[in-house]
Parts: structure tokens; C-alpha cells; sequence
């Protein structure tokens, strides 16, 4: 085959061959190649991630490059990569907003650093390049804006309220409305009335992702967030002690009986690492993956224990942002890459089902 006779269709075909390794379909039909282009043995083209935070990039983007460098007379191949996050189809149907996929993170009982996870997956995917909200639904103990190192929201606009931003995350909070020292002693009808406001009343703009924060517990929020805003996914964060397992446990249950899907489950604060490299698991050790078993829920990640993830909540900057170079902060962004990855696969699946319905 001379050069001259390479086609698109010749291409597409050496591309089908490649499989997303999540999706387990090829990338062709799941069209994820734009824009082919040849000329004199260079062929160049676009593969288009359902997530920016794409674990798997690397691998798809080598697997593509040796298919259609494997064709006759291809002299070199050039890909340009970009991400177009797919949309959960409840959201579509349902809201005015334009969030493509709302992400619930919550735990059994407080204490277990679930604020910590949420804003530090939030910054995670924002570094990625995806567009990321932050949303503060722990009504009764607002940390977020102390932990993102904001202070005030800026200006309303026509009778909404305007999101604060950092690092690359919109981010709203009932923090930014009340005195530091002022408690908030609200019956469920009024937290309702500020979570719908905090989601229909907020120009966010449009958002891959709208990580949700809530408070500890099976209380009033999760429910009223149910009832405001098709959920695509719930994270349940936990300690490896027995008595967190038994309250994260409980979180579980409450998202499925919120028919909110279980993404999984973080275990945190699972161990600290010493200088010599010595393991000393603190708050005992495995008991995540136990609650996972149980559960049959997927075990995501443990986050280790380090006093950097501490000092950059009190100083409003997240371990991923500050020290992104730390295995506390790389298993943050790793576990940020799952959840985003799931996110899609059921996007996309809902999505085809949708299709061949």
C-alpha cells in the first residue's frame, strides 16, 4: 500500500480495533476519533476522553498511535486529545442548570475527614481541566470556605447569587452567609428551602461535575438533595475503625434507599507512613475493604494520614493543590480519576440504553 492510497475509512478501521479499556467497546463506535486527517504518510486526528481526569489516557492514546502506525505507508501519527464529559440523562430531564454529573459525598457519622475529601477532589478533577462546582450542603457545619481559603461570595447578579471561586472550582456555601460563630438551628422545611436555593438559585454556569458535600449522618439534607436534583453518583467516606464502619454502613443503605448509586467507598486516615517507611495504622487497618465486602459496594482508595493535609485545610489550601506532588495528594487525584471514570461509564451507558430502548 503506498501512501497515497491511505483512507479515512482504512483509519476508522485499524482505530475500531482499539478498545476504551473501562467501556469495553471500541473507540470508533463509542466516537471517540474526530477530524482525520492525511497527508504524505502523516495521518493525524482527534481522540476525544469522556473525562478530562481520564485515568487510562496514556494507554488509549499509545494503543491508537500503534494501530494506525501498523498500516502501510503511515509515517507518523499525530493525536490531539480532548475531553467532552457525557452527561447523566436524569440531570438533562430534570433541572434548568446545566450540570452534567452531581457527585454526593457523605459519611456515616463526622469526624472522618469527609470535607477533606470533597474539596480535594473537586480541586483534583478542576486541575484536570473539567469544570467543577462545590457545593457546601453540610448546612449545620460549613467547613468549605475555611478549607478552599475563601472569605465572601462575590456580588448577586438579577436576584441569584454569584459562586466564590479557587483553585478552579465555583464554590457556594451557607458559610458565606452567616456569622463564623453564629449556629444555625433549622427545622428540615427551612434546610430544604436553602439547598434548592443553593442549586437552582446559584449562576454556576455549566459544570462537569458538582461535588456535593454533605453533612454527617442520614438526616434531612441527603433527602431534600434527592428530591432537588437527580444525584449520578455517591461516594461514603470512612475510617478503618469498627465503630465508623458500622455509622458508614448506614451511609450506604441511605443512598440506596435515595436510589442514588454507590460509587464507592474512601477509606481515610487508613495509615501513616514514617520516614524509614514503616506503616503504623492507627485507627486499625483493612476496614474500608471489609465495609466494601459487606456492603457490595467498590473499595476506591485509602488516604494515607499526613499533618500537610491538615495544615492545608486550616490554611485554605487542599493537598492537591499545595503539595501535588505528595502521595496524600496523588491519591486524592487518583481517586478523583475513578470516580470520574465511573461517572462516565454509566453516563455513557445510560445514554445507549437510551439508544437501543
Amino acid at each position: 500500500m503506498s501512501q497515497q492510497t491511505i483512507t479515512k475509512e482504512q483509519v476508522l478501521q485499524a482505530l475500531s480495533r482499539v478498545q476504551d479499556p473501562e467501556l469495553k467497546r471500541d473507540l470508533v463506535s463509542l466516537n471517540m476519533i474526530q477530524d482525520i486527517q492525511i497527508e504524505d504518510g502523516r495521518v493525524s486526528f482527534t481522540l476525544v476522553l469522556t473525562t478530562p481526569a481520564c485515568p487510562l489516557r496514556t494507554t488509549m492514546e499509545n494503543d491508537a498511535r500503534q494501530a494506525v502506525l501498523a498500516l502501510d505507508g503511515v509515517k507518523e501519527v499525530r493525536i490531539q486529545v480532548k475531553a467532552q464529559v457525557p452527561q447523566d440523562k436524569r440531570l438533562q430531564k430534570t433541572i434548568q442548570i446545566p450540570v452534567k454529573n452531581a457527585i454526593a459525598v457523605g459519611s456515616g457519622k463526622g469526624g472522618v475527614g469527609k470535607s477533606t475529601v470533597a474539596v480535594n477532589l473537586a480541586v483534583a478533577l478542576a486541575k484536570c481541566g473539567a469544570s467543577v462546582g462545590l457545593l457546601d450542603a453540610d448546612i449545620y457545619g460549613p467547613n468549605i470556605p475555611t478549607m478552599m481559603g475563601i472569605r465572601k461570595v462575590p456580588a448577586g447578579k438579577n436576584n441569584r447569587m454569584v459562586p466564590a471561586e479557587a483553585y478552579g472550582v465555583k464554590v457556594i456555601s451557607i458559610g458565606f452567609f452567616v456569622a463564623p460563630d453564629q449556629p444555625l438551628i433549622w427545622r428540615g422545611p427551612m434546610l430544604h428551602s436553602a439547598i434548592q436555593q443553593f442549586i437552582g438559585d446559584v449562576e454556576w454556569g455549566e459544570l462537569d461535575y458538582l461535588i456535593i458535600d454533605l453533612p454527617p449522618g442520614t438526616g434531612d439534607a441527603p433527602l431534600s438533595l434527592a428530591q432537588t436534583i437527580p444525584i449520578s453518583g455517591g461516594v461514603i467516606v470512612t475510617l478503618p475503625q469498627q465503630v465508623s464502619l458500622e455509622d458508614a454502613r448506614r451511609g450506604v443503605e441511605m443512598f440506596r434507599k435515595l436510589e442514588i448509586p454507590v460509587l464507592g467507598i474512601i477509606e481515610n486516615m487508613s495509615y501513616l507512613e514514617l520516614p524509614d517507611g514503616q506503616r503504623i495504622d492507627i485507627f486499625g487497618s483493612g476496614g474500608g475493604e471489609r465495609l466494601a465486602e459487606i456492603t457490595d459496594a467498590p473499595f476506591l482508595a485509602s488516604i494515607p494520614i499526613d499533618p500537610i493535609v491538615r495544615q492545608g485545610g486550616d490554611s485554605g489550601e487542599p493537598v492537591v493543590a499545595a503539595y501535588p506532588e505528595s502521595a496524600v495528594a496523588k491519591a486524592f487525584s487518583e481517586v478523583a480519576n475513578v470516580i470520574a471514570g465511573k461517572v462516565s461509564m454509566a453516563a455513557l451507558k445510560s445514554t445507549q440504553d437510551a439508544q437501543d430502548g
